[in-house]
Protein backbone atom coordinates (compact mmCIF):
# COMPACT_ATOMS: atom_id res chain seq x y z
CA UNK A 1 0.00 0.00 0.00
CA UNK A 2 2.94 2.15 1.19
CA UNK A 3 4.10 1.69 -3.03
CA UNK A 4 0.59 2.48 -3.97
CA UNK A 5 0.79 5.95 -2.06
CA UNK A 6 4.10 6.53 -3.50
CA UNK A 7 3.21 6.27 -7.36
CA UNK A 8 0.31 7.93 -7.03
CA UNK A 9 2.06 10.98 -5.16
CA UNK A 10 4.90 11.28 -6.89
CA UNK A 11 2.83 10.95 -10.42
CA UNK A 12 0.76 13.37 -9.01
CA UNK A 13 3.40 16.33 -7.87
CA UNK A 14 4.89 15.57 -11.11
CA UNK A 15 1.58 16.57 -13.00
CA UNK A 16 1.03 19.06 -10.91
CA UNK A 17 4.05 21.19 -11.66
CA UNK A 18 3.97 20.17 -15.48
CA UNK A 19 0.66 21.22 -15.95
CA UNK A 20 1.53 24.72 -14.73
CA UNK A 21 3.10 25.89 -18.38
CA UNK A 22 0.26 23.88 -19.86
CA UNK A 23 -2.37 25.45 -18.13
CA UNK A 24 -1.00 29.11 -18.84
CA UNK A 25 -0.79 27.83 -22.40
CA UNK A 26 -4.43 26.66 -22.26
CA UNK A 27 -5.94 29.82 -20.64
CA UNK A 28 -7.67 32.77 -23.12
CA UNK A 29 -7.24 35.44 -20.97
CA UNK A 30 -3.10 34.80 -20.85
CA UNK A 31 -3.45 35.26 -24.92
CA UNK A 32 -5.73 37.25 -25.81
CA UNK A 33 -3.98 39.05 -28.90
CA UNK A 34 -3.31 35.11 -29.83
CA UNK A 35 -6.39 33.25 -29.88
CA UNK A 36 -4.46 30.18 -31.43
CA UNK A 37 -1.67 30.06 -28.55
CA UNK A 38 -4.86 28.98 -25.95
CA UNK A 39 -6.64 26.45 -28.90
CA UNK A 40 -3.14 24.97 -29.10
CA UNK A 41 -2.68 24.51 -25.48
CA UNK A 42 -6.32 23.43 -25.24
CA UNK A 43 -5.85 20.76 -27.94
CA UNK A 44 -2.60 19.39 -26.05
CA UNK A 45 -4.08 18.90 -22.83
CA UNK A 46 -7.52 17.19 -24.74
CA UNK A 47 -5.11 14.96 -26.47
CA UNK A 48 -3.47 13.67 -23.20
CA UNK A 49 -6.84 13.23 -21.93
CA UNK A 50 -8.05 10.99 -24.13
CA UNK A 51 -5.20 8.35 -23.78
CA UNK A 52 -6.68 5.76 -20.85
CA UNK A 53 -4.17 5.33 -17.86
CA UNK A 54 -4.17 1.32 -18.21
CA UNK A 55 -2.99 2.10 -22.11
CA UNK A 56 -0.43 4.54 -21.01
CA UNK A 57 0.57 2.55 -18.50
CA UNK A 58 0.72 -0.57 -20.91
CA UNK A 59 3.14 1.92 -23.02
CA UNK A 60 5.42 2.60 -20.22
CA UNK A 61 5.83 -0.62 -18.83
CA UNK A 62 7.33 -1.48 -22.36
CA UNK A 63 9.30 1.06 -22.37
CA UNK A 64 11.01 0.78 -18.72
CA UNK A 65 9.84 -2.35 -17.75
CA UNK A 66 7.42 -3.92 -15.12
CA UNK A 67 8.12 -1.33 -11.95
CA UNK A 68 6.50 1.59 -10.15
CA UNK A 69 8.42 3.98 -12.14
CA UNK A 70 6.37 3.05 -15.23
CA UNK A 71 3.01 3.22 -12.74
CA UNK A 72 4.58 6.86 -12.24
CA UNK A 73 4.73 7.97 -15.46
CA UNK A 74 1.49 6.67 -16.58
CA UNK A 75 0.19 8.20 -13.70
CA UNK A 76 1.87 11.63 -13.96
CA UNK A 77 1.82 11.70 -17.80
CA UNK A 78 -2.40 11.30 -17.46
CA UNK A 79 -2.75 13.83 -14.56
CA UNK A 80 -1.46 16.30 -16.64
CA UNK A 81 -4.50 16.16 -19.28
CA UNK A 82 -6.84 16.88 -16.27
CA UNK A 83 -4.53 19.02 -13.84
CA UNK A 84 -3.59 21.58 -17.33
CA UNK A 85 -7.65 21.80 -18.45
CA UNK A 86 -8.51 22.50 -14.38
CA UNK A 87 -5.57 24.94 -14.13
CA UNK A 88 -6.49 27.24 -17.09
CA UNK A 89 -10.26 27.40 -16.06
CA UNK A 90 -9.29 28.63 -12.91
CA UNK A 91 -6.86 31.09 -14.39
CA UNK A 92 -9.66 32.03 -16.82
CA UNK A 93 -12.09 32.87 -14.33
CA UNK A 94 -9.36 34.76 -11.69
CA UNK A 95 -10.25 38.37 -11.38
CA UNK A 96 -8.36 40.69 -14.04
CA UNK A 97 -8.13 43.66 -11.96
CA UNK A 98 -5.18 43.29 -9.99
CA UNK A 99 -3.18 42.39 -13.50
CA UNK A 100 -4.67 45.40 -15.13
CA UNK A 101 -3.57 47.46 -12.29
CA UNK A 102 -0.21 46.12 -12.12
CA UNK A 103 0.33 46.40 -16.28
CA UNK A 104 -0.95 50.09 -15.41
CA UNK A 105 1.35 50.57 -13.26
CA UNK A 106 4.45 49.56 -15.78
CA UNK A 107 4.99 46.28 -14.59
CA UNK A 108 6.22 43.40 -16.98
CA UNK A 109 4.85 40.31 -17.87
CA UNK A 110 6.59 37.80 -15.30
CA UNK A 111 5.92 40.62 -12.80
CA UNK A 112 2.43 40.14 -13.53
CA UNK A 113 2.36 36.71 -13.29
CA UNK A 114 4.06 36.97 -10.32
CA UNK A 115 2.26 39.41 -8.16
CA UNK A 116 -1.40 39.07 -9.35
CA UNK A 117 -1.80 35.52 -10.87
CA UNK A 118 -0.22 33.13 -8.90
CA UNK A 119 -1.47 34.47 -5.74
CA UNK A 120 -5.09 34.03 -6.73
CA UNK A 121 -4.66 30.91 -8.61
CA UNK A 122 -2.18 29.13 -6.39
CA UNK A 123 -4.66 27.83 -3.56
CA UNK A 124 -7.08 26.52 -6.67
CA UNK A 125 -4.05 24.89 -7.96
CA UNK A 126 -3.22 23.08 -4.63
CA UNK A 127 -6.79 21.86 -4.73
CA UNK A 128 -6.99 20.51 -7.99
CA UNK A 129 -4.04 18.58 -7.16
CA UNK A 130 -5.17 17.26 -3.88
CA UNK A 131 -8.23 16.36 -5.68
CA UNK A 132 -6.41 14.37 -8.58
CA UNK A 133 -3.96 12.65 -6.48
CA UNK A 134 -7.41 10.88 -4.11
CA UNK A 135 -7.73 9.60 -7.73
CA UNK A 136 -4.83 8.74 -8.56
CA UNK A 137 -4.73 6.48 -5.66
CA UNK A 138 -7.35 4.35 -6.69
CA UNK A 139 -5.96 4.80 -10.24
CA UNK A 140 -2.52 3.50 -8.93
CA UNK A 141 -4.33 0.37 -6.98
CA UNK A 142 -5.58 -0.40 -10.92
CA UNK A 143 -1.94 0.08 -12.59
CA UNK A 144 -0.34 -2.52 -10.25
CA UNK A 145 -2.69 -5.03 -11.93
CA UNK A 146 -0.71 -4.97 -14.95
CA UNK A 147 2.51 -4.75 -13.62
CA UNK A 148 2.97 -1.39 -12.82
CA UNK A 149 3.82 -1.92 -9.55
CA UNK A 150 1.95 -1.32 -5.86
CA UNK A 151 -1.20 -3.13 -4.02
CA UNK A 152 -2.46 -4.52 -7.68
CA UNK A 153 0.51 -7.05 -7.91
CA UNK A 154 -0.49 -8.57 -4.82
CA UNK A 155 -4.07 -8.41 -5.48
CA UNK A 156 -3.43 -10.30 -8.63
CA UNK A 157 -1.53 -12.52 -7.55
CA UNK A 158 -4.24 -13.44 -4.84
CA UNK A 159 -6.87 -13.78 -6.89
CA UNK A 160 -5.06 -16.05 -9.16
CA UNK A 161 -4.11 -18.55 -6.81
CA UNK A 162 -7.74 -18.29 -5.30
CA UNK A 163 -6.11 -17.13 -1.79
CA UNK A 164 -9.62 -14.97 -0.88
CA UNK A 165 -8.55 -14.32 2.69
CA UNK A 166 -5.76 -12.26 1.12
CA UNK A 167 -7.86 -11.07 -1.43
CA UNK A 168 -10.22 -9.41 1.36
CA UNK A 169 -7.60 -8.26 3.40
CA UNK A 170 -6.05 -6.65 0.40
CA UNK A 171 -9.56 -5.34 -0.83
CA UNK A 172 -10.26 -3.93 2.88
CA UNK A 173 -6.80 -2.33 3.09
CA UNK A 174 -7.18 -0.63 -0.21
CA UNK A 175 -10.88 0.70 1.08
CA UNK A 176 -10.21 1.91 4.29
CA UNK A 177 -6.68 3.70 3.15
CA UNK A 178 -8.52 5.51 -0.22
CA UNK A 179 -11.21 6.62 2.82
CA UNK A 180 -8.09 7.78 4.75
CA UNK A 181 -6.89 10.23 1.94
CA UNK A 182 -9.61 11.06 1.17
CA UNK A 183 -10.93 12.40 4.69
CA UNK A 184 -7.59 14.31 4.78
CA UNK A 185 -7.51 15.49 1.70
CA UNK A 186 -11.25 16.60 2.07
CA UNK A 187 -9.69 18.65 4.71
CA UNK A 188 -6.85 20.22 3.76
CA UNK A 189 -8.72 21.48 0.39
CA UNK A 190 -12.08 23.00 2.54
CA UNK A 191 -8.97 25.43 4.39
CA UNK A 192 -7.42 25.87 1.00
CA UNK A 193 -10.27 27.40 -0.83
Amino acid sequence: MIITLEIALLGTTIAAILAVPFGFLAARNMSRNKWWVSMLGKRILNIIRTLPELIIAILFIVAVGPSPFAGVLAIGFHSIGMIGKLYSEAIENMEEGTMEALTACGANRIQTLWFAVLPQVLPEFMSFALYKFEINVRAASVLGMIGAGGIGTPLLFALGGHSWHRVGAILIGIIVFVILIDTISGAIRKRLV
